[in-house]
């Protein structure tokens, strides 16, 4: 019988709060072939935690610790947020198994996939336009008896999870492939993340640089719109921000920019573009802010400064943070116009023929001819009548 060298194979797990963290650092060798890359190009693949993103861990760390202050009662306090959905889900998966009622309020124009996964998991949700979805939070916090807001932006166990947990991951990771077949410099040269509430990328580059290589160069994305970047000449304020997750319009607590060597910024299109090649090149179903994070870090690879450094440099390890997966936009309008370059099937004839007998045998359950069926794939995903937000 063969075994899995899974973290979690020949182990029965308490909950759900088990099967957070140890995720997969996969190569991601066609991403960087397609961009002509020499260094090794890494994702770190976050939607393998039980919430399905990076904010598990944070969110986990932060509830554990208010526990153990007494800042929460399991059964009777009630679990506040402002999320962009992510850290919300993670909140409420963690209220589904303790015991706590969670409110989430959620900037309005989030996706309607992130609306309905919060409330399968019987969180209450608010929606606000930006910037109201913080002071909305607030407040409830201060008028509903026994209610306790974690504030993602500011506690600082949120960037403390990804120091002792990410960091460590991805340094046992790229030390293990150290002696292997594929030139390596046998350290972590580059990592790239978003800003968002500012943990990720804060605790990532702490943890890394304390444990592991102090010159290690951080990348931070940031979304056009979003004013985490430095120098603020960088950004404009007056752009929309259409990439969830990829920027925010205020610079968080928790985000230590004094951390980020360089700041790239990312355009829509080149975030949502990223986001399907990661889909059509390596089969990882990511959601737009790892696309954002990927065309980020490939921005910079393939600079003068980038290129020379690393991304021309066979051996150099480059690791880019992939936050969470598709299931939180499978409505959203760039995801559905991302079909629109879709073929006919080669085997259009064949499929066609086979309804047909399937048909003829008597059954009532089979679709409509292919010809129809693809007219209806075509209606749907449309240029004309689907808009990418650029």
């Amino acid at each position: 019988m063969t075994t899995s060298n899974h973290p979690f194979a020949g182990r029965v797990l308490d909950s759900a709060l088990d099967a957070i963290g140890n995720t997969p650092l996969i190569r991601m060798d066609r991403i960087a072939k397609a961009h002509n890359l020499q260094c090794n190009l890494y994702g770190k693949v976050e939607y393998f935690n039980a919430g399905g993103s990076i904010k598990d861990r944070a969110a986990r760390c932060m509830l554990e610790a208010a526990e153990r202050e007494g800042i929460l009662t399991p059964g009777k306090s009630v679990l506040i947020e402002c999320s962009a959905g992510n850290a919300g889900m993670a909140l409420a998966m963690m209220g589904c198994l303790k015991g706590y009622r969670t409110v989430i309020v959620m900037p309005d124009h989030m996706s309607t996939d992130k609306d309905l996964i919060l409330r399968a998991l019987g969180a209450e949700v608010v929606r606000a336009p930006d910037p109201a979805p913080k002071i909305v939070a607030r407040k409830l916090a201060e008028t509903i008896p026994s209610a306790v807001m974690l504030d993602q932006f500011a506690n600082p166990n949120n960037p403390l999870a990804h120091e002792l947990t990410t960091a460590p991951e991805i340094i046992a990771a790229i030390e293990s492939i150290i002696g292997s077949d594929r030139p390596t410099s046998g350290k972590v040269d580059v990592v790239c993340a978003s800003g968002g509430s500012g943990g990720t990328l804060t605790g990532v580059a702490r943890g890394l640089r304390k444990l592991h290589n102090p010159d290690v160069k951080v990348i931070g994305s940031d979304s056009m719109g979003s004013v985490l970047a430095q120098p603020d000449t960088l950004n404009d304020s007056n752009d929309p921000i259409c990439l969830e997750g990829a920027g925010l319009k205020f610079v968080p607590e928790n985000l230590d920019r004094s951390c980020v060597s360089k700041w790239i910024k990312v355009t829509d299109a080149e975030g949502f573009g990223a986001t399907v090649q990661i889909h059509r090149l390596e089969g990882l179903l990511v959601g737009g802010s790892s696309g954002a994070i990927v065309a980020g870090v490939l921005k910079y690879l393939k600079s003068d400064e980038g290129w020379k450094e690393f991304g021309g440099v066979e051996g150099k390890n480059v690791v880019a943070l992939l936050p969470d997966g598709i299931r939180n936009y499978l409505t959203q309008e760039w995801l559905l116009n991302s079909f629109s370059d879709a073929v006919d099937s080669p085997y259009a004839n064949e499929i066609e023929h086979a309804l047909k007998f399937a048909q003829g045998q008597g059954s009532r359950s089979v679709s409509p001819p292919i010809a129809s069926l693809v007219t209806q794939d075509k209606n749907l995903t449309d240029p004309a009548t689907v808009t990418v937000p650029v």
